[in-house]
């Protein structure tokens, strides 16, 4: 190995090979994730708190805001690296102001929900962490237009677009806007930031960004996201195993979260998305960004599983149907949105998905009659954690020749 690849010194911006064969995750995009790991989980329990005590409106508008602040700065930090990663000292020392904007974002995250509860938009922490995040990505796009003069229009227009998306969020953060201008505002800056990014993209040089190694660093969040529905289970079990010791009722808790969580991951990765980012680039936003549900789904079954440990506990303003709906729905938004994305990426009729589709939603909708008659809560979750596997045995038995057909398409 040289001693270009044994250190760390400074090297150029100048854009890495698309086609590079053997592409995967560096070992610093990974201890990055592990940031994602600590937000997701923060927003997870600050959303099963708001939900058990009966602020949905406002537990949902506080899950929103933090999925989307970092997921959005994720992606776009993701993107940026698979295209210009060197590896040397300024993008490790980047990544690192990128790790700490994360944890800052996160412990915002109480003070968001908090104060959606009190009609307030307490959001000065969140905006400093996420400011800190992209003051860290306008630093990387900057020094790439000075080493690439193919794409340099495109990495200043995303300085631009950056600058002045961060000059926002900081008005957002002043206590002296009313809730309704803070909030408009956020959406405003929220659509200026995806917007912008998608015109920048299909109007300027793309960037040299990898397909298989951007699928592989969306499967790999996706990962991490899957395990706050293992984490969800582990506190359902915990609080029933609390409340009565091992039993019956434990197993079946453990059983249908665990099958829950694998069943939406083996629904997700049976889709290629390395094959369908390298056929069409065109189609890559709506991959890129329809994630942002897929993530949020995934995150909110496991706020879900937390809603029904509060509920085991007694802790639950919640009955137990609408403790089964905090799991179902976004179980049917995962599989609606993964379905979506994948008729984006591979066009054509295909009624196998229309079938699946009805299947999961008569399974989820089944599991919450049970728990709405008065049936046992692990009975309902039994039920509930069919629904991801209507979708795999599709696959298993016809889909997957679908999926080798318009994938060779």
């Amino acid at each position: 190995m040289s001693e270009a690849h044994l250190t760390h010194r400074l090297r150029r911006m100048t854009g890495r090979d698309p086609h590079e064969t053997h592409r995967t995750a560096t070992p610093l995009e990974l201890l990055y994730d592990l940031t994602l790991v600590v937000a997701f989980s923060l927003a997870g329990s600050q959303f099963a708190h708001a939900l058990v005590e009966d602020h949905v409106v406002e537990g949902l508008l506080g899950f929103a805001v933090a999925m989307f602040a970092i997921t959005l700065a994720w992606i776009n930090f993701s993107w940026f690296a698979s295209a210009y990663d060197t590896d040397d000292a300024f993008m490790r020392l980047a990544t690192l102001l990128q790790m700490v904007g994360v944890l800052v974002l996160a412990l915002g995250l109480h003070d968001v929900f908090e104060g959606f509860n009190h009609g307030e938009f307490d959001n000065s922490v969140v905006v400093a962490g996420y400011v800190t995040m992209r003051v860290s990505l306008i630093l990387l796009w900057a020094r790439a237009a000075t080493h690439d003069s193919l794409r340099r229009r495109t990495c200043l227009a995303y300085v631009r677009l950056l600058t002045v998306a961060q000059v926002g969020w900081v008005v957002t953060a002043f206590d002296l806007l009313p809730l309704v201008v803070q909030v408009a505002l956020t959406l405003a800056l929220f659509a200026l930031e995806v917007g912008g990014l998608v015109w920048i993209e299909t109007h300027l040089p793309s960037t040299p960004w990898h397909p298989h190694h951007i699928a592989e660093r969306y499967g790999l969040l996706a990962i991490i996201t899957f395990g706050e529905v293992v984490l969800g289970t582990t506190t359902a079990i915990e609080a029933v195993v609390e409340k009565q010791g091992w039993s019956l009722e434990a197993a079946v808790i453990a059983l249908a979260g665990v099958s829950l969580a694998v069943g939406l991951w083996w629904v997700y990765f049976t889709i290629p998305f390395g094959a369908a980012l390298s056929a069409s680039n065109a189609r890559s936003m709506v991959f890129g960004f329809g994630h942002l549900a897929l993530y949020a789904s995934i995150a909110g079954t496991g706020a879900g599983l937390h809603a029904a440990a509060y509920y085991v506990e007694h802790h639950s303003k919640l009955d137990a149907g609408q403790t089964v709906l905090t799991m179902a729905i976004p179980v049917a938004v995962f599989v609606l949105a993964l379905f979506t994305i994948f008729h984006v990426l591979f066009p054509g009729r295909d009624p196998l998905h229309a079938w699946l589709l009805v299947g999961t939603l008569v399974v989820l909708v089944a599991a919450w009659l049970l728990a709405a008659s008065g049936a046992p809560l692990s009975t309902a979750l039994v039920v509930l954690m069919l629904a991801p596997w209507v979708t795999v045995l599709g696959y298993e038995l016809r889909g997957y020749r679908h999926i080798a057909e318009v994938a060779e398409r």
